[in-house]
């Protein structure tokens, strides 16, 4: 792969950034028959592209805030998604408890909207569920002054291993993307962006690369780039970049599924503090969050403010029936949001920030895409690749329909399935069999995770350490910490039998204490 990345091919477009936006803007130029090469200085979906909270939605608290566009273009964008990757993501009912007499016609009707809006690309019809039929869906729930509920429909998938899937269906279109390879500096003929120089972490090798076109696309960290680009259009008599991205923080805590004790999502949109509450089934476990709170370092692995752990311990135990303690965590991860702020914003708070993306071409001709989530990843390529070419940057190249486009694996499943049950097997799709032909295909050393998919990782999905392995090939480390340090040693031999390179075991066990840390 670095001989690849160093034989002086030049490139249509070089893409710094191996997150989802990232990935998805090389699928979408590969596919058009562009020359691509993508590279990611860490794994992909390191940064925030792991951490979400694994939900396909168009976005209900956007629909009151008015924004009907954006939740139009998800509605539509989450149906593409279900379609062409069904072994990743599936349909999810959610449920909206009502303790006041209120809210179910209230939030009942927004959620009618909700489903007008999605029109055929709707998953099911929105219900009013009167007091017994909210406890029959949500077991969990707190019994106590319920009056019924609404039960609606989105969808649900796994972040990291779809970004994996993007990869390898732009490999599969003649995209080299290359994981451990920082971007050093930005190379200029004649003022304008003409590539790159980037190094490869294991070997240290510095590699120039030549491109028409570079786009950066590295989420919440595209300012770094843009005042790296910035320095060179000051020097030519322009003005000083100015800071795009206010980081915002979401905080998620993992507890075993008995706390929720169905297949069907609790949503509450309005917490004591006006924030959304979800509590998650995903994997055999509950996810509940997530928090948005400003932040202002860029911190590759964030930690939770303890406010933020205690308000979603707090308002999970009002909404459940049992309510989890500290002892109940299994983990604890953050993610920063990418949120495009106004250029007089200072960044004091991110709620009313938009969820929206942005694209921008600099004097030089960087390309600079940010914003959005995980949803709309495809239409966020499209507008980059539009932007690209009226611009004068790339050619047009064939006409792309990643709309169509069925991503690796792609499996229909005749029996619907739920995401908690879609570990092991499953998220391979067509592709299971070529795991089953890897040695250690019975030894299971945890559940849904056998030997046979720690080299299948390795050999065709990019992975190098044991973080790759048990943070994204597989999610032991965001449903239980301890049990992915357990997991580390073995998995590290066998990485390193079949790479040659250090697993990184011990910088992961310490990293697994950090998921279980408490903050004070």
């Amino acid at each position: 792969m670095m001989n690849r990345l160093a034989d002086g091919t030049q490139y249509d477009i070089a893409i710094v950034g191996g997150g989802a936006t990232g990935l998805g803007v090389a699928l979408d130029a590969a596919s058009r028959g562009l020359r691509v090469v993508l590279l990611e200085s860490h794994d992909f979906a390191k940064g925030t592209s792991s951490r979400a909270t694994k939900l396909l939605h168009g976005g209900v608290r956007y629909l009151a805030q008015g924004n009907v566009s954006l939740v139009y273009e998800a509605l539509h964008e989450r149906t593409t998604l279900l379609h062409n990757a069904p072994h990743l993501a599936q349909p999810l009912a959610f449920v909206m408890p009502s303790y006041k007499w209120w809210e179910t016609p209230f939030y009942g009707l927004g959620l009618v909207l909700y489903d007008l809006l999605a029109g055929k690309a709707g998953l099911g019809k929105t219900r009013f569920l009167g007091r017994e039929g909210a406890l029959a869906a949500l077991p969990g729930v707190n019994p106590s002054g319920l009056k019924g509920g609404v039960k609606y429909w989105d969808g649900q998938f796994d972040d990291a291993r779809l970004a994996i899937t993007l990869a390898k269906t732009a490999a599969q279109a003649g995209a080299l993307l290359v994981n451990y390879c920082p971007v050093e500096e930005l190379l200029y003929t004649d003022g304008k962006v003409s590539g790159l120089r980037c190094q490869d972490a294991e070997t240290g090798q510095s590699i120039a690369v030549n491109a028409r076109c570079v786009i950066n696309a590295t989420g919440v960290w595209v300012d770094a780039l843009r005042h790296k680009d910035g320095d060179v259009t000051v020097a030519s008599g322009g003005k000083p970049v100015r800071d795009m991205v206010a980081p915002s923080q979401g905080v998620h805590l993992v507890v075993d599924a008995e706390f929720l004790g169905s297949d069907t999502a609790l949503m509450v949109p309005k917490t004591a503090d006006g924030r959304v509450l979800f509590a998650v089934p995903w994997l055999g476990k509950v996810i509940l969050g997530t928090t948005d709170t400003p932040r202002h370092d860029l911190a590759r692995e964030p930690q939770p403010f303890k406010a933020e752990v205690d308000f979603i311990l707090e308002e999970a135990g009002r909404y459940l029936r049992k309510a989890p303690t500290r002892a109940d965590v299994r983990s604890i991860w953050v993610g920063l949001r990418p949120l495009v702020k106004p250029q007089d914003d200072d960044g004091a708070t991110t709620k009313g920030l938009s969820r929206e993306h942005t694209v921008l071409v600099s004097r030089s001709g960087l390309v600079t895409v940010t914003g959005g989530k995980w949803t709309t990843y495809r239409a966020m390529a499209e507008d980059v690749m539009q932007r690209c070419t009226s611009s004068g940057l790339v050619p047009a190249g064939r006409a792309a329909n990643t709309e169509q486009l069925h991503l690796s694996g792609y499996e229909v499943h005749h029996q619907a399935v739920s995401m908690s049950q879609a570990q092991g097997l499953h998220a391979y799709g067509a592709e299971k069999s070529l795991v089953l032909a890897l040695p250690g295909a019975s030894r299971e050393l945890a559940p849904g995770l056998t030997e046979a998919m720690v080299r299948y990782a390795a050999l065709y999905e990019y992975a190098r350490t044991a973080e790759d392995v048990l943070a994204r090939r597989h999610r032991v480390l965001f449903l239980d910490a301890r049990l992915a340090a357990t997991l580390a040693p073995e998995v590290g031999r066998l990485l390193q039998e079949i790479t040659g390179q250090d697993p990184k075991i011990e910088e992961f066990i310490a990293l697994t204490t950090q998921y279980l840390h408490w903050p004070t």
